[in-house]
């Protein structure tokens, strides 16, 4: 698998934020927005097989992995191997996704987030695949303006959701503005900001 990182800290958001959690950054990404801030995602990353992930990931100590990116799932077949793996290891593990790619092969051994891209991304979500997502999984929006978050609205509104779902402002924008608007509108949704920028941690 192509791998820019492996590195533990608190995850920072979604359904297990606060919790300790070792995250596996997988290389490449078939999008490109225009507030990333994992911009080193796209490089081409370092060549390593299972085997090394797992001796890795098991000096950390920590059951919860996310596996993120860039789009992890642009290695799908590799990453059903190292699921199957580390779930059978009796770790907990969250996929990352930008939803253009089926998530479906996988969700037997993960559970999936999925970020739904808003139009300051610059980009677009696959948004059939919101049918796909369980009660288990959560999709989150990172909204970064009024148009992104009447965009998340209409989303939401338009297509049954299972999992829990996020409003996650782009960092630095107008929080108090996005909280006011799921307060006004009544949204089914958690606001929720990135906790591991707030306290520094990567």
């Amino acid at each position: 698998m192509k791998l820019i990182e492996i590195f533990k800290s608190l995850q920072g958001e979604g359904r297990d934020q606060g919790k300790t959690t070792v995250f596996i950054r997988l290389a490449g990404c078939n999008l490109n927005c225009s507030w990333c801030d994992t911009q080193h995602s796209h490089d081409e990353g370092a060549e390593i097989d299972n085997d090394e992930i797992i001796r890795q990931v098991d000096e950390y100590g920590c059951k919860e992995i996310c596996i993120t990116g860039g789009e992890p799932l642009l290695q799908a077949s590799e990453l059903r191997v190292l699921l199957s793996r580390l779930s059978r290891l009796g770790h907990s593990i969250e996929i990352e996704t930008n939803g253009t790619i089926d998530f479906g092969p996988v969700q037997d051994n993960a559970t999936i987030c999925m970020d739904v891209k808003c139009p300051s991304s610059g980009e677009q979500s696959d948004l059939a695949l919101l049918r796909k997502i369980s009660s288990g999984d959560s999709v989150k929006f990172v909204v970064g303006d009024q148009k992104d978050c009447q965009y998340a609205a209409e989303v939401i509104q338009q297509h049954p959701i299972r999992g829990e779902i996020f409003f996650s402002p782009v960092a630095g924008s107008d929080y108090h503005g996005v909280a006011c608007y799921v307060l006004d509108n009544n949204l089914p949704v958690r606001f929720q900001v990135q906790l591991h920028k707030i306290i520094g941690v990567r």
